[in-house]
């Protein structure tokens, strides 16, 4: 056991952990952010993917004692914009890929705010979807920053 201490979505944390403890069974056993998901184990689907200090990462794979850095998972961005984008673009299947998928994306329009196809696509590869909902996911991505309800004409432009 070794003491861990972490600042998890903006409150440090501290307490004894195995060394080698992956970083997604603290989140999820010993603090219940059960948002955070368990698939492959292997680092290879994205479930797991968290941000530290802005940057993905995927927690399945990260040590918890070597995390430097604040750590914000899917509970962390509850008010996110991407939130909402996911459900209005109907890019939900079955959920499970979901809070990686949003996670993996915020940090993407925090690095490039308007990002193209081509940008998100390519990172967004590392997040994998059963369900297949990949256009969906780009058009939630792409219409961040869009209006949820279309700004009505203006009077000038009614008579047009």
């Amino acid at each position: 056991m070794a003491e861990l201490r972490l600042t998890i979505n903006g409150e440090e944390r501290m307490f004894d952990q195995p060394v080698g403890t992956p970083l997604v069974y603290v989140l999820r056993e010993l603090l219940g952010l059960i948002g955070t998901k368990i698939a492959c184990n292997e680092g290879h689907c994205g479930a797991c993917t968290v941000l530290v200090d802005g940057q993905p990462r995927l927690s399945c794979i990260e040590l918890a004692h070597a995390v430097e850095g604040e750590v914000t998972t899917i509970e962390g961005l509850r008010d996110h914009p991407l939130v909402d984008a996911f459900v209005r673009a109907d890019a939900v299947q079955c959920g499970f890929c979901t809070p990686g998928q949003v996670v993996s994306a915020a940090a993407l329009v925090a690095a490039v705010p308007e990002p193209t196809r081509e940008q998100i696509r390519h990172h967004m590869a590392g997040n994998l979807c059963r369900c297949g909902t990949y256009p969906k996911i780009e058009e939630a991505i792409l219409s961040v920053g869009e209006p949820l309800v279309p700004p009505r004409a203006s009077s000038s432009e009614k008579g047009r």
